[in-house]
C-alpha cells in the first residue's frame, strides 16, 4: 500500500497541474474563436483515440512492465505540453495543434491509464482494492475542484505561459515518484498459447472472449452497460438544463458543479477510510440506486437550492459504485489478464459516452423540448411536476434517465448470477504474494 500511495501522491498533483492547463486552454480558444464548436472538438478529438487504441492497449499493458508504461505516459504528456507552450510562445499555436496535441496524448493516456489501474492489484491486497479505487476517484473530482478556481485565478495574472510552466512542474513530481516507484511485474511468463502472437486477431479479441466466457464477469459488463446509457445521457443533459432553467447563468452552473466535485471527493475520502461494503456487489447496486435517486430529484428540482444538495448527494455515491464494482473486477481477474479484460470493458463504456450525447441531443431538442412547452402533448401531464416552458422538456428526459439509473441498481437484486457473483465467481491466485 506504500508504493501506492507515493504514486497515488504524484499523480493528485499532477492532475492538478494538467486541469489547470486544460481550462488555460478552454479560456484561449474561446478568446480566440468564441466557439462552442471549437472546445467541443477538443473532447472529441481526445476521445476517438482512446476508443480506437483500447484494444491495443490492453494487449500493450499485458506485455510490457506496467511501471515503465506509465512513465511512457507521463513523457508523452510532458512533451505535448511543452509542444504546445513553445508553439504559443512563438506566437505559432493554431487551434489545429491543440487537436493534434490532445489526440496524441489520448492514446497514450489510455495506455497509461489501463497500466495504472491495472497496477492496483499489483500494489494494494484484496482487502484493500475497494480503498484504493476511492483514492484513484478523489485523484479526479480533487482536479475538478482546486484546477478551476486556480486556473480561474492565476490566467489573468500569469496567462497561458505560467500555468503551463506549473503543470510542467507537477509533471516532474509524478516523474519521479513512478521512478522511484517498484511495481511488481504481473506474471514471469506467458499465460497461455493466446498470447504468444501480439497483435493477432485471438489477442484482440481476448477480452471480449474471456468476459462472455465467465458469466459473472458477463453479468456485471451488462448491469454496468445498463446503467451507464441512462447515465451518460444525463451527463450530456446537464449541462444545458441548468444553463435553460437558470436563464442561461454561468455562476449558478459553476456553483452546482463545485458541489458536485465536493461531494465527490468526499465520498473517495470516506470509502478509503471505511473500506466500503464487505460484499462489493452491494456497493456497486446501491450505488445505482443511490445515484439514480438524487439525480431524480435533480431534474425535478427548478432553483439552485435543489439542484446543489442534490448533484452534491449525487457525486458523494459515485466512487461506492465505481470503486466497488473495480474491485470485483481485479479480484476476479488475473493480473495477467487485466490489460485485455480491463481494456474490453473500458472499450464498451467509452463507446456507449460517445454515442449517448448524439441521442440525448436530438430527443431534447426535437422531442422533449417541443413536448414540454406550454401547448405540448407532454405538458399536461408532467408540468405540474417540472414546470413547462425553456429547459422543461431537457428536464424530464434528465429525470427519466436518473430513474432508468435507478431500476438498474434495483433490478440488480433480482438476478442471482450478478448478485452472488463474488460467491459464484472465485478469486484468481495471487501471482505476487
Amino acid at each position: 500500500m506504500r508504493t501506492f500511495l507515493r504514486i497515488w501522491v504524484g499523480q493528485l498533483v499532477s492532475t492538478i497541474g494538467s486541469y489547470m492547463t486544460v481550462f488555460a486552454l478552454i479560456f484561449w480558444v474561446w478568446e480566440i474563436t468564441g466557439s462552442a464548436t471549437s472546445l467541443a472538438l477538443v473532447t472529441f478529438f481526445s476521445q476517438l483515440p482512446r476508443i480506437v487504441v483500447t484494444p491495443l492497449a490492453g494487449i500493450i499493458v499485458d506485455r510490457f512492465p506496467r511501471k515503465q508504461l506509465m512513465i511512457l505516459g507521463d513523457v508523452v504528456a510532458m512533451f505535448c505540453t511543452v509542444a504546445i507552450a513553445l508553439l504559443f510562445w512563438s506566437d505559432l499555436l493554431q487551434i489545429w495543434h491543440l487537436y493534434a496535441a490532445v489526440a496524441v496524448y489520448g492514446c497514450f493516456g489510455q495506455i497509461q491509464t489501463l497500466a495504472y489501474s491495472t497496477s492496483i492489484a499489483l500494489l494494494v491486497s484484496k482487502d484493500n482494492y475497494t480503498r484504493a479505487e476511492s483514492m484513484v476517484a478523489a485523484v479526479n473530482y480533487s482536479g475538478a475542484i482546486f484546477s478551476p478556481i486556480l486556473a480561474g485565478s492565476l490566467y489573468p495574472l500569469i496567462g497561458l505561459k505560467g500555468i503551463i510552466l506549473i503543470d510542467l512542474s507537477t509533471f516532474l513530481i509524478a516523474f519521479v515518484t513512478l521512478l522511484l516507484a517498484d511495481i511488481p511485474p504481473s506474471s514471469s511468463e506467458e499465460t497461455d498459447e493466446e498470447t504468444a502472437a501480439v497483435f493477432n486477431w485471438s489477442n484482440l479479441t481476448f477480452g471480449f472472449r474471456h468476459i462472455f466466457s465467465t458469466p459473472g464477469l458477463l453479468a456485471m459488463a451488462i448491469a454496468f452497460s445498463c446503467f451507464a446509457i441512462p447515465s451518460d445521457i444525463g451527463k450530456a443533459l446537464y449541462n444545458p438544463m441548468i444553463l435553460a432553467r437558470s436563464g442561461g447563468n454561468a455562476q449558478v452552473l459553476g456553483a452546482v458543479t463545485t458541489a458536485a466535485g465536493i461531494g465527490g471527493v468526499l465520498g473517495a475520502l470516506i470509502l478509503s477510510w471505511q473500506g466500503g461494503f464487505k460484499r462489493r456487489i452491494h456497493g456497486m447496486l446501491l450505488g445505482f440506486i443511490g445515484a439514480g435517486f438524487c439525480k431524480v430529484v435533480l431534474g425535478l428540482g427548478q432553483s439552485s437550492w435543489v439542484w446543489i444538495p442534490a448533484h452534491f448527494a449525487a457525486t458523494l455515491v459515485i466512487p461506492l459504485y465505481y470503486s466497488s464494482s473495480n474491485a470485483i473486477w481485479y479480484a476476479k481477474v488475473p493480473p495477467s489478464l487485466q490489460g485485455r479484460v480491463l481494456a474490453a470493458d473500458q472499450m464498451i463504456g467509452l463507446v456507449i459516452g460517445a454515442i449517448a450525447p448524439l441521442v440525448a441531443g436530438p430527443l431534447a431538442d426535437f422531442v422533449f423540448e417541443p413536448a414540454m412547452q406550454s401547448d405540448g402533448w407532454l405538458a399536461p401531464l408532467f408540468g405540474p411536476l417540472l414546470g413547462t416552458g425553456e429547459g422543461a422538456g431537457i428536464a424530464l428526459l434528465y429525470t427519466v434517465s436518473a430513474a432508468l439509473m435507478t431500476l438498474v441498481g434495483l433490478s440488480g437484486y433480482g438476478f442471482r448470477i450478478l448478485r452472488s457473483v463474488e460467491t459464484l465467481l472465485p478469486d484468481h491466485t495471487p501471482e505476487n504474494p
